[in-house]
């Protein structure tokens, strides 16, 4: 079940020390399998969050033409990007991590290998965070279709949808990490992930909820996330989204930390 981690130290590598060369062979054996399933994974990873955009804008639209300054279908439209960046990296992050280590043996093959743990995790968090930034890139286009005006800040969302997808990513890792069945994910899904999905200010403004809903908000990764691209697209405010990306960052990090602990306790001897 599991592999010595020593192999990668037996080459005369530091122990802690991020390989170039093994981020790499982890990143380009993930794009080689990519590729004979893209159009699958692309078309879940787009249309769903598009369809929450077009669902909501125009259905809530037809009613509510206004909401905090904004257009309501610009509103949903920047906000659904937080979306389409969850869907596109947590969701793989646990069932694909899951699969792997668990029925595969994918990374029992890569940790052969002079890879360790540490790169394993980050080559795969930092593909699926490629993968989301442009990912999440879909609703924005799909709200300029139907009237969103374009910005220069707009060219700052990939790196935003980068940012927060490698916390997710990370965050996706590490759940698979530690539950030991892949049925316990539906807990995860519909306690966790979905309450946060919700209350991010996506939809709906956070100003009408109690004020302890909007303190809780503070620490939701995807409010931060709604929060930033929202003020690329339509102004940033200095010090205040310098918050919003310092938080995601910290998010990130941590997350990056407790997803190679889980995967080292799965792993590694």
């Amino acid at each position: 079940m599991s592999v010595r981690d020593d192999a990668p130290r037996a080459q005369g590598r530091s122990p802690g020390r991020l390989d170039r060369a093994a981020l790499a062979g982890v990143l380009v054996r993930e794009i080689i399998n990519f590729s004979s399933y893209w159009r699958s994974t692309t078309f879940s990873s787009t249309v769903e969050p598009t369809i929450y955009l077009l669902a909501f804008g125009f259905g809530f639209g037809s009613l509510v033409s206004e909401v905090a300054g904004y257009d309501y279908v610009d509103f949903v439209g920047t906000g659904t990007v937080a979306t389409a960046v969850l869907f596109s990296s947590v969701f793989p992050a646990m069932f694909g991590t899951f699969v792997k280590y668990k029925f595969q043996r994918t990374y029992d093959a890569i940790l052969a290998a002079p890879v360790d743990a540490e790169e394993l995790v980050t080559g795969e968090a930092l593909w699926l965070a490629l993968r989301a930034s442009v990912y999440g890139c879909a609703p924005l286009l799909v709200a300029m279709v139907f009237g969103l005006d374009p910005s220069w800040g707009m060219l700052a969302v990939p790196a935003i949808n980068f940012v927060a997808g490698f916390g997710w990513a990370c965050t996706g890792i590490t759940i698979a990490g530690f539950l030991k069945g892949i049925e316990n994910f539906n807990y995860v899904t519909s306690a966790v992930i979905t309450p946060l999905f919700l209350v991010a200010g996506t939809f709906f403004p956070l100003s009408g909820l109690p004020q302890w809903v909007q303190v809780l908000a503070q620490l939701n990764p995807l409010y931060h996330v709604v929060q930033l691209v929202r003020h690329a697209v339509f102004g940033f405010e200095g010090w205040v989204d310098l918050y919003h990306l310092g938080f995601l960052v910290l998010f990130g990090l941590a997350m990056w930390r407790l997803a190679i602990f889980a995967m080292q306790r799965k792993l590694v001897d």
